[in-house]
C-alpha cells in the first residue's frame, strides 16, 4: 500500500510538472502569437486592397512556379560552354567510322605493308647511294661559308667581295643538287626529296649565318656593344659538375665547333646567345625515339595500305574527266591523306626535334604555337612551322620593311618564296614541272583575305581546317596522275573501289 501511494504520488507530480511546463510552453506560444496577431492587424490596417491581391498573388506563383526567364543550353546566349559529352560522341564516331574503312580496306585489298617496298622508295640499286653521297658533299658549302666569314672578320676581302661569293655559295647550294637530282637517273624521287630538304635547310641556316656575322661586324665598327656567345668555346667546368659555357665575342664564334652546332641543332636562325639546357634527359629522350620509330612505321603503312590504293582508283577518273567520280575520290582521299598529314606534324615537329634539341642542349623548344586554333590563314602560316617564321620574318619581312617596302607587297613577297621552296621541293624530285604547289601556295593570298574579311571565330577556324583537308589531296592527285602519265604514258587502270 505505501509503495503504491509513493508511486501515486510520484505520478502525480509528474502530471504537475508535465502540465506545467505545456502550459508555459502555450502561454509564450500564447504570447507570440498575440504579439504577431498585433503586428499583422496593424499592417492589415496600413494594407490597400491592392496589396492584398498582390501578396495573395505572389503566394500562388511561388508555391507553384516551375518557370524562370532563361536560355536554352544551345543557344549562343545561353553562355553555356562544357560539351566534353558532345565532343567524346564525335571521337566515338569518328573511331567507329574510320574502324569500318580499315575492315573494308582490309577486306578488299587484303595487307599491302611490304618493308622491301619501302627500301625501293629511296634506293634503285643497293650499291649506289646518290641521295646520300649528295648530303655528304653539302659539306663544302658549309666551310666555303665558314671560310668566307674568317677573311672578311680580318678584313682581307671586302664587304661588296664577301657579299658577291655568299651569294655564289648560296646559289650553288639550290642549283646544285637540283641540277645533280635532274640528271641522275639513279636516284628516286623520296631520295631527291631528302636530299632537296637538307639542301633548301642549308640555304636557310648559312643566309642567317651570312647575315648575323655582318651584324656583328657593322657594330664592332661602329665600337658598339660587343655581342657575345655562349658556346663557341672550350667548355668550363662548374663546382656542382655541371658545364658552363663562357661568352665569346665576334669574331672568335668562326669555328668549326660553332657552325656545326648551328647545323645540327633544329633553329634556322644563327645567333650568339643559344639558350642551353642543363643536361640531357635520358627518359625524355627514350620518349621522343620510341615515337619516331613507332610513327615512322605507322606513316609508311598507312600511305602503302590505305592512300596508295585510293590513289590508283583515281587515275581512270581523271583519264575519262568524270568529275562526280573525281570529286568522289578525292573527298575518299582526304581522310588519310588528312591523318597522315598530322601525323607527319606530330613526328617531325614535336618528336623529332625535340629529340635532336636533348641532344644538342638545344634550350628553345617553341617549334610550333596553336596553329589548330587558327581562325584566319595568315595565323595558321605563322604559327604552324616556327623555325621558318622566325627565319622570314627576321631575315626577309624585316629587312624588306626597312628598305620601304609597303606591309602588303612584303607579305605578298613571303608567300611567293614559300611558293618557289615548295614547288623546288616537289617538282624537281618528280622531274617535271606541273606549279601545283606553286599555286597552291599562292591561292592562299586570296582565301586569306575572303576567310580574314567574312568569316569570323569558329566560322574561319573551320574554313582553316577545310583548307588543310581538302587543299592537300587536290595538289596530291594532280601532281600523281601527271607523274603517271608522263612515265607511264598512261594514267593506270583503276579498279572499282
Amino acid at each position: 500500500m505505501g509503495d503504491r501511494s509513493e508511486r501515486g504520488s510520484v505520478k502525480h507530480r509528474r502530471r504537475t510538472t508535465i502540465a506545467g511546463d505545456a502550459a508555459g510552453a502555450q502561454a509564450k506560444r500564447g504570447g507570440a502569437e498575440t504579439l504577431s496577431g498585433q503586428v499583422k492587424e496593424k499592417e492589415q490596417r496600413h494594407e490597400t486592397p491592392a496589396n492584398k491581391h498582390k501578396n495573395h498573388s505572389d503566394a500562388g506563383d511561388d508555391a507553384f512556379s516551375c518557370h524562370k526567364l532563361q536560355e536554352s543550353l544551345l543557344s549562343s546566349n545561353s553562355g553555356y560552354s562544357n560539351y566534353r559529352g558532345i565532343l567524346n560522341w564525335c571521337v566515338v564516331m569518328l573511331v567507329l567510322s574510320n574502324a569500318r574503312l580499315v575492315l573494308e580496306n582490309l577486306i578488299k585489298y587484303g595487307i599491302l605493308v611490304d618493308p622491301i617496298q619501302i627500301i625501293s622508295l629511296f634506293l634503285k640499286d643497293p650499291y649506289s647511294w646518290p641521295a646520300l653521297c649528295l648530303i655528304i658533299v653539302s659539306n663544302g658549302f658549309i666551310m666555303a661559308a665558314l671560310y668566307i666569314e674568317r677573311k672578311l672578320s680580318v678584313g682581307s676581302i671586302s664587304e661588296g667581295t664577301g657579299s658577291f661569293l655568299h651569294g655564289i655559295n648560296l646559289a650553288a647550294l639550290l642549283f646544285v643538287p637540283a641540277g645533280t637530282v635532274l640528271s641522275l637517273t639513279s636516284i628516286t624521287p623520296v631520295g631527291g626529296v631528302l636530299a632537296l630538304s637538307v639542301f633548301t635547310i642549308l640555304f636557310l641556316k648559312l643566309y642567317s649565318y651570312r647575315d648575323v656575322n655582318k651584324w656583328c661586324r657593322e657594330i664592332k665598327h661602329a665600337k658598339a656593344r660587343t655581342l657575345s656567345r655562349s658556346h663557341s668555346c672550350p667548355s668550363v667546368h662548374k663546382a656542382n659538375g655541371t658545364t658552363g659555357y663562357t661568352h665569346v665575342s665576334y669574331p672568335a664564334n668562326l669555328t668549326h665547333r660553332d657552325i656545326y652546332y648551328f647545323i645540327f641543332v633544329p633553329t634556322l636562325c644563327y645567333e650568339l646567345n643559344f639558350p642551353r639546357s642543363p643536361r640531357i634527359r635520358k627518359r625524355f629522350l627514350l620518349r621522343r625515339l620510341l615515337e619516331m620509330v613507332f610513327l615512322m612505321q605507322l606513316m609508311l603503312g598507312l600511305i602503302q595500305q590505305w592512300m596508295v590504293p585510293t590513289i590508283q582508283n583515281s587515275m581512270k577518273p581523271f583519264q575519262d574527266m568524270d568529275f562526280t567520280r573525281i570529286v568522289e575520290r578525292l573527298l575518299k582521299l582526304a581522310v588519310p591523306n588528312h591523318f597522315i598529314w598530322l601525323i607527319f606534324f606530330y613526328w617531325y615537329f614535336h618528336s623529332s626535334m625535340n629529340f635532336v634539341a636533348e641532344l644538342m642542349l638545344f634550350g628553345d623548344r617553341e617549334f610550333y604555337r596553336d596553329w589548330w586554333n587558327s581562325e584566319t590563314i595568315p595565323y595558321f602560316w605563322s604559327n604552324w612551322n616556327i623555325p621558318v617564321h622566325k627565319w622570314c620574318l627576321r631575315h626577309f619581312y624585316k629587312p624588306m620593311l626597312v628598305k620601304g617596302v609597303n606591309k602588303f607587297a612584303t607579305q605578298l613577297a613571303v608567300f611567293f618564296l614559300s611558293a618557289f621552296f615548295h614547288e623546288y621541293l616537289v617538282s624537281v624530285p618528280l622531274k617535271m614541272f606541273r606549279l601545283w604547289a606553286f599555286l597552291g601556295m599562292m591561292a592562299q593570298i586570296p582565301l586569306a583575305y575572303f576567310v580574314g574579311r567574312f568569316l569570323r571565330g569558329n566560322y574561319g577556324n573551320a574554313a582553316v581546317w577545310m583548307s588543310l583537308i581538302i587543299g592537300q589531296p587536290i595538289a596530291v592527285l594532280m601532281y600523281v596522275h601527271d607523274y603517271y602519265v608522263l612515265h607511264y604514258g598512261s594514267a593506270a587502270e583503276g579498279v572499282a573501289a
